[in-house]
């Protein structure tokens, strides 16, 4: 989040010195604003690139998820996000807010889950899941 924050802070602070450029070739009478605005261009395919980078590296790791496995295990997709959510070091109010769902919803899901990969503990659970590469690492 703090990224995404970070990322669209610098294309207002691109977008304002444009103008402020813009403004100023125009008193002057410079008006090779065309310059300008093919350096904006570039910060700004820079900056989609690196966004980019980071969503491929991200799908990246869910090529290394046996899906196979999931299902074989009896693992519901709704189940399937709850342990993903577990393994990010959530609480169930936080997974629950993050999925809207209840909180008594959220323990029941980690029970049936906690079953299924005959784990007596959440943190036991994300580690039988990543030996049986069903979350990613």
């Amino acid at each position: 989040m703090k990224k995404t924050i970070f990322v669209f802070s610098a294309l207002i602070v691109s977008l304002l010195i444009l103008f402020q450029l813009g403004k100023y070739s125009l008193l002057s009478g410079n008006t090779k604003i065309e310059i300008y605005l093919s350096i904006v261009a570039l910060i700004f395919f820079g900056i989609g690139l690196y966004i980019n980078q980071g969503k491929r590296r991200s799908s990246s790791t869910a090529k290394n998820v046996d899906f196979q496995k999931v299902k074989s295990l009896g693992i519901s997709n709704r189940e399937y996000e709850v342990l993903v959510e577990i393994a990010k070091g959530h609480s169930n109010k936080e997974i629950g807010d993050t999925l809207h769902l209840s909180e008594s919803t959220i323990k029941t899901h980690v029970s049936n889950i906690l079953v299924k990969l005959n784990a007596k503990r959440r943190t036991q659970a994300i580690q039988i899941a990543k030996e049986l590469s069903i979350i990613p690492s």
